[in-house]
C-alpha cells in the first residue's frame, strides 16, 4: 500500500462513519414500519413481523390510497407545468438580446428574498376569489414559476450551442419550433434535474395545501401523515408505515434520475 492511500485510511474512516449516521435514520424508518408501536418505543432497531398489521391498520385509520393518488396528481402536474414555464423563461432570458432582460432578471430574483409565508394569505385570498380551492390548480399555481427554476434554466442555457439556434434560424424554423426542437432535447439534463427538486417539493408540500385544500378528500401524503399523530396516542408502527410510503416515490424518482440530476446541477449539456 502506496503512502498516498495510507493518508487517505482516517478519511475513508470518517466518511465511512458519516455515511452510516446518514442512512440510520432511513434504516430506523423502515425497520419501525414493521414493529408495534411498544417496540418502536423501546428502540428496537431491527426488523419486525408486524407489517401487514401496520399497513392494515394505516388503510384502515386513513384513505391511504386517495391520499396518494392525489399527491401524485398535484406533483406531476406542477412539475410538467413549471418545467415548461420556468424552461422558456430561461430560453428567452438568455438567448435573446435586450437591454431590460437582466434588470427584469434582477427584479425577478428578489422574489426569492420573499419568504412564503408572507405571500400565503393574498396568495390564498386570490386562489379563493378564482374558486380553486381544493383543486390541483389551486395548488400548483403559486410554484408554477419559481424565480430558482428560471435562474436555474438560465444559468444551464449559457452552455446551448449558439451555432444550433442559429441554423435552426437559417433553415426557417420559427422560435417555438426552437425550443421544441432543439433547445429540450440538448437541455434534457437540466430537464431531469430540474424535475427532480419540483417534484419532491411538491410531494413533500404541506403549508400550501393545508391552506388551501379544505377537504379532506384533496389531502395528499404529509397532510395524512401529520394527521395519524394528532389525537392523546400515536401508533408509531403505523405512523413509520406511512412515512414509508410517503418517502417512496421520491427517493426512486432520484434513484432513477440521480446520474442526469447531477449533470444538470452542474450545468453540463449534451
Amino acid at each position: 500500500m502506496g503512502s498516498i492511500q495510507r493518508r487517505l485510511i482516517p478519511s475513508y474512516i470518517f466518511l465511512i462513519i458519516w455515511c452510516l449516521f446518514s442512512v440510520f435514520p432511513l434504516y430506523w424508518m423502515v425497520t419501525a414500519a414493521t414493529n408495534t408501536t411498544v417496540e418502536v418505543a423501546r428502540g428496537k432497531v431491527w426488523f419486525g413481523l408486524h407489517a401487514a398489521e401496520n399497513l392494515k391498520n394505516l388503510m384502515a385509520a386513513q384513505p391511504l390510497w386517495r391520499a396518494m393518488g392525489n399527491s401524485f396528481l398535484y406533483a406531476i402536474f406542477q412539475t410538467i407545468f413549471c418545467l415548461f414555464v420556468c424552461s422558456l423563461a430561461g430560453f428567452g432570458f438568455e438567448l435573446y438580446a435586450d437591454r431590460a432582460k437582466d434588470r427584469l432578471f434582477a427584479f425577478l430574483l428578489l422574489a426569492m428574498m420573499i419568504p412564503g409565508v408572507a405571500t400565503m394569505i393574498p396568495l390564498f385570498v386570490l386562489i379563493s376569489r378564482l374558486k380553486l380551492l381544493n383543486s390541483v390548480w389551486g395548488f400548483i399555481l403559486p410554484q408554477v414559476a419559481t424565480p430558482f427554476m428560471i435562474m436555474m434554466f438560465r444559468q444551464n442555457s449559457r452552455n446551448f450551442p449558439p451555432a444550433i439556434l442559429e441554423a435552426a434560424r437559417l433553415d426557417g424554423q420559427t422560435e417555438i419550433g426552437i425550443f421544441f426542437r432543439q433547445y429540450m432535447p440538448i437541455m434534457r439534463s437540466t430537464y431531469a434535474a430540474a424535475a427532480v427538486v419540483t417534484f419532491m417539493n411538491a410531494w413533500n408540500a404541506y403549508l400550501w395545501p393545508k391552506v388551501v385544500m379544505l377537504d379532506n378528500r384533496a389531502e395528499n401524503m404529509p397532510m395524512l401523515i401529520a394527521n395519524l399523530s394528532n389525537g392523546y396516542t400515536v401508533d408509531y408502527g403505523m405512523l413509520m408505515m406511512g412515512v414509508l410510503f410517503c418517502s417512496l416515490p421520491t427517493m426512486i424518482v432520484f434513484f432513477v434520475l440521480q446520474k442526469q440530476f447531477a449533470e444538470g446541477i452542474t450545468g453540463s449539456v449534451k
